[in-house]
């Protein structure tokens, strides 16, 4: 593994298990009853499937597939080990003998080829260092015919720049990229994969203006046409943006 994807990666690590240890906003900030009932029923599990859940974090998407398919067998996948353990105690407490939890390197999937009849991903994929790479890792578990979700936000139409990645990696989480519709097609058929059907949310959450002292200088390099897209408002110690995000099935060429 490149010294630069292993430095990214461990820094996405070292954020979200701080994060999801303190019980911090992240989750709360991302979650959205509509939008996971959305996907739940976009991406039409049957019994019998094996699912993996690729960036699982607190298992937002792994344990109410779980729960309401319960003849479908559901794996989630991560790096953050701290974030699993407490999933594995929380699926044996709920009685989830469907879920199971695994850690990774953050690049090579531990599978064998052709495992998955479904892979999904929630926003996550923003962190992935080497995104093409994780594409053909997907690609690879799935089984002929096999489908991926992804949901994820994108830039806005006219933020050809970059602002929306600028303003992201003021977190210092491992922000990469947010990817357009057209970008994750083309990623998509590299791996053998084609786009299937698609939809469009929006997020909106909030960033402490104490972790934000790159703002003024951000907004100052971007057109003002680009900046207002997001919506961009301060409230008290908080500044609020407003994404559209990316809800994509794909499916893997036969």
């Amino acid at each position: 593994m490149p010294q630069q994807t292993f430095d990214s990666i461990e820094k996405t690590k070292r954020c979200f298990e701080e994060s999801f240890e303190s019980g911090t906003l992240y989750n709360r900030q991302t979650q959205d009853a509509t939008h996971l009932m959305q996907i739940i029923n976009a991406i039409q599990v049957t019994a019998g499937m094996k699912i993996l859940d690729l960036g699982t974090g607190t298992g937002y998407l792994s344990f109410p597939v779980a729960e309401k398919y319960p003849d479908a067998q559901v794996t989630g996948l991560d790096i953050v080990e701290k974030a699993l353990e407490k999933n594995r105690e929380r699926a044996a407490s709920d009685g989830l003998k469907n879920l199971h939890f695994i850690s990774y390197n953050g690049m090579e999937l531990p599978f064998e080829n052709e495992q998955f009849d479904l892979v999904i991903t929630r926003y996550a994929l923003h962190h992935f260092p080497a995104i093409r790479d994780t594409f053909a890792e997907i690609s690879r578990v799935l089984k002929p015919g096999g489908r991926f979700f992804l949901s994820d936000p994108a830039p806005n139409d006219n933020d050809t720049d970059g602002f929306v990645d600028a303003y992201m990696q003021m977190k210092k989480d491992g922000h990469i990229k947010f990817y357009t519709k057209q970008e994750w097609q083309e990623i998509g058929k590299e791996a053998g994969l084609s786009l299937a059907d698609g939809f469009e949310t929006s997020i909106r959450f909030p960033k402490k203006i104490e972790t934000a002292l790159e703002f003024d200088d951000i907004m100052s390099r971007f057109a003002k046409e680009v900046t207002d897209g997001y919506l961009l408002e301060i409230m008290d110690n908080e500044i609020w943006i407003t994404e559209k995000v990316n809800n994509l099935l794909f499916q893997k060429h036969p």
